[in-house]
């Protein structure tokens, strides 16, 4: 699969990551045979956070991989830290980042993350105390690289101010269906509802910032309301996709990532499916560069209107 590099590091990742939040709907052998086919497809980017599956998604990854130095040599892992259901609240306070990383790491069987990310803004957040925690997981070799989640420019911009290490990637919500990052830069100056600016220009301060921007949901309309593919809400855009793919002789779940895969910010799609052919279909948008031309028409088709 074609690599990229995450932000300003110099690791070197797939182009799609392997989003891990549900396989806890899998039984053994499932997700023994969903991480297998993730790696042949040469997809050894998984995506985590300590939260899902409370906790048990981390453990059933290490057990279906088979977690050992060896295998660890050859996969990256990506952790989330920050939410706290149990609590009803946002906590990047130094005390449960670091409890946080500990508990990762040993669900996951390992020494090391490859990169943690603060999963949502606390807005309590005292920079200096994340700032003390990054470095102790850096210099006990904890975590190698650090980002963030759903984060806009100035709360990036706040964290920067006291912390060290480059934070190389940012974790948004992102799909066709999705794209007020993106639509909100067509109408600068306009006064119609996508002249909103929402985000603070996230998507160029990230590209600005050499951080790679990881599109959550791609197949998501609303948050978490349902997946545009097939759905009867979106019939222009299904009619679109369903031309295109056959063009390419591909599924429509590989234009929707090669959708996000064209934008040049080189973003790095999550996927979520826990289905062996989905994810080798998401896999292939890697081998597709979709046209200008193309792409929006894809944009427009999702009810998305140019000035």
């Amino acid at each position: 699969m074609k690599t990229i590099k995450l932000g300003t590091s110099n690791l070197e990742v797939p182009v799609v990551a392997v989003g891990c939040m549900r396989i806890n709907s899998l039984d053994k052998k499932q997700a023994e045979q969903f991480v297998q086919t993730a790696l042949e497809e040469g997809a050894n980017f998984f995506d985590h956070a300590d939260i899902y599956g409370t906790g048990a998604c981390e453990e059933i990854f290490a057990d279906a991989i088979q977690m050992s130095p060896s295998v660890r040599e050859k996969i990256i892992l990506q952790s989330k830290c920050g939410i706290r259901p149990d609590k009803g609240m946002f906590d990047f306070s130094k005390e449960h980042i670091l409890a946080s990383v500990d508990g990762i790491l040993k669900r996951l069987r390992t020494d090391y993350l490859d990169v943690l990310l603060l999963h949502r803004p606390d807005t309590l957040v005292e920079p200096e105390e994340v700032a003390e925690a990054f470095d102790q997981l850096e210099q006990s070799g904890k975590v190698r690289h650090f980002g963030v989640s759903n984060q806009n420019p100035m709360q990036i911009q706040l964290l920067k101010k006291f912390v060290k290490q480059p934070l190389i990637a940012n974790q948004l919500q992102l799909s066709i269906t999705n794209a007020t990052m993106i639509s909100q830069g067509f109408n600068v100056n306009m006064e119609n509802a996508s002249a909103v600016n929402r985000d603070g220009s996230i998507l160029d301060y990230c590209r600005l910032n050499d951080i790679t921007i990881q599109p959550w949901s791609p197949f998501q309309y609303g948050f978490f309301e349902g997946v545009f593919l097939g759905s009867e809400k979106f019939p222009e855009l299904n009619k679109k996709i369903d031309e295109i793919a056959a063009k390419y002789e591909v599924s429509g779940t590989t234009i929707a990532i090669a959708w996000l895969l064209r934008h040049p910010a080189n973003m790095q799609p999550v996927t979520g499916t826990m289905n062996v052919q989905r994810l080798k279909d998401c896999c292939r948008a890697a081998d597709i560069r979709l046209t200008r031309e193309e792409w929006y028409e894809i944009f427009r088709a999702a009810g998305n209107v140019l000035p």
